[in-house]
């Protein structure tokens, strides 16, 4: 089923589950569902919504709408942005951020935000995930990963002994390289948040 055809039904759903809901805390829920669904399609997002979908179904890492190789160049980017994409994901210098922008102040910044440690902690449950292919250097193992014309969203693979994450984020056009080795220090820091108590 066509996007514009699947956004209608929702739609047209979400107004019928409205019409016999009793509860007006849901019924607002409803509504904002439902316009947030007109929203994708007035603003033309539609082919957006499918890459965040699919990014969803292949359990990749949260998406991301700009990446920097430096905290500068995305400082610069940001403060010249008319609308920033408040809330939204952006990488620095391979590290995750949540773009934070208050429009009545017009106050911008980037916050730094675990999400990726938690996607590669949550891989790691069982265990370290199989490798796709191994490397002995990261050079190799970056013109492997740019040699694909279309890589899949996530692969694991090894580069000198040690696991980590490819990603490519197809709505930016970015490769990524990520080690498994920053979920242990999530771990770490949540152990010494621990050991340091409450109130810490």
């Amino acid at each position: 089923m066509a996007i514009g055809d699947q956004i209608n039904d929702a739609v047209d759903l979400l107004g019928r589950i409205h019409e016999k809901t009793q509860s007006p805390e849901e019924q607002a829920l409803l509504h904002a569902a439902a316009d947030a669904l007109r929203f994708v399609w007035a603003m033309g997002l539609s082919y957006e919504f499918v890459d965040y979908r699919e990014s969803l179904e292949s359990e990749s890492p949260a998406p991301v709408v700009a990446a920097f190789k430096t905290r500068e160049e995305a400082d610069s980017w940001l403060a010249s942005h008319p609308r920033p994409p408040a809330m939204a994901y952006v990488l620095i210098a391979g590290e995750y951020h949540v773009v934070a922008y208050r429009r009545e102040s017009d106050w911008r910044t980037f916050l730094p935000h675990p999400t990726l440690e938690f996607h590669l902690e949550e891989m790691m449950g069982d265990g370290l995930p199989p490798v796709v292919a191994t490397f002995n250097t990261r050079d190799e193992a970056e013109a492997w990963f740019n040699s694909q014309s279309k890589p899949p969203a996530q692969s694991v693979i090894q580069i000198g002994g040690e696991h980590y994450l490819a990603v490519y984020y197809r709505n930016i056009d970015h490769r990524a390289l990520f080690p498994f080795a920053l979920a242990k220090n999530l771990q770490e820091r949540r152990k010494k948040k621990e050991q340091q108590g409450p109130g810490a």
